[in-house]
């Protein structure tokens, strides 16, 4: 085939030729950019996480200060709970006020010990061990428990051993290992 068939061929097909070097030329963009589309996509998503975050973030701000005053009068709540466990006489005070408002009488002294090292160092609250043993009937116990249980401290009861004596008419034997929640 020499030029001037070539030309020829050309002037008679020009659509046809046109859209078989338009073909080529599309398939070679193609097969020069492939390798950009996982760059691309890897962007695209990190751009719609971002957008998504921080559309999140502006739906969530409309109340930030009402949140913000929840979680301060909050804080200030569990403070007041909270047991400081360099305070030892004000810890005992709470069990001889537990005692004279339910009516059991304390068998022995509260023990209280030094706190347990923090599981979490993160944790901003450390546990305080108490062992104490109580007598009384047993609505006095269960009022004992309930005042523990909702009082003026955070308790956790770990252990509880109840024991009475053959006469129905003694009074119960209450012993509790608990955890108060504290700060060191």
């Amino acid at each position: 085939m020499t030029n001037a068939e070539l030309f020829a061929f050309v002037r008679k097909n020009p659509i046809s030729i046109g859209c078989g070097v338009l073909a080529l030329a599309l398939l070679g963009g193609i097969y020069f950019r492939s390798d950009e589309i996982p760059e691309s996509e890897a962007e695209l998503t990190q751009k719609s996480a971002e957008g998504e975050r921080l559309a999140a973030n502006l739906k969530n701000a409309t109340q930030i200060q009402e949140h913000l005053d929840a979680l301060v009068v909050a804080n200030k709540i569990i403070d007041s709970r909270i047991v400081r466990a360099s305070q030892f006489g004000k810890n005992l005070q709470y069990f001889y006020k537990l005692e004279s408002e339910t009516g059991v009488k304390l068998v022995t002294d509260p023990r209280i010990s030094p706190p347990l090292a923090k599981k979490d160092p993160k944790a901003a609250y450390v546990a305080i061990p108490c062992n104490l043993s109580v007598q009384g009937n047993l609505p006095q116990l269960l009022g004992f428990l309930r005042y523990l249980e909702s009082g003026t401290h955070f308790a956790r009861v770990q252990n509880v051993s109840l024991t009475s004596s053959a006469d129905r008419n003694a009074l119960l034997s209450l012993s509790l290992n608990l955890e108060l929640l504290g700060l060191p």
